[in-house]
């Protein structure tokens, strides 16, 4: 079974999807997420997409997941990377990612976790 490596950048948990995800590698990968947070204590996820050129409605359906599941554990999730055909994809197939946080590439990611970092610590 492939497994995605999840790397830890200080408080952040960075993801980088270089394979088009079959359904039970997006299971792991939520699996796998989940211990990390809960290990490290990590307060950031970071999901680097950029490679993938599509995505059908079960990866979409498990990045949501993926994005509730750190929520609970006290972590923002960035998804980053995401091509213009994913996104068309994702709306034509009527998900909305609610919850999930987007930024265009990893530096306004690492912007979006470092003011959601802030907004925590002020009590926002």
């Amino acid at each position: 079974m492939d497994r995605i490596p999840i790397l830890r950048m200080g408080e952040t948990l960075l993801v980088t999807i270089q394979v088009d995800m079959q359904d039970q590698t997006a299971l792991t990968l939520q699996d796998d997420l989940a211990n990390r947070i809960a290990a490290t204590g990590a307060s950031g996820v970071m999901i680097d997409i950029s490679a993938l050129e599509i995505v059908d409605s079960f990866v979409g359906r498990m990045l949501t997941s993926i994005s509730g599941i750190a929520r609970i554990l006290s972590a923002t999730t960035v998804v980053v990377g995401m091509q213009p055909a994913v996104a068309i994809t994702l709306v034509e197939l009527g998900l909305s990612l609610d919850g999930v946080k987007t930024a265009l590439n990893v530096e306004r990611g690492m912007e979006l976790l470092r003011r959601a970092r802030l907004e925590n610590a002020l009590g926002r």
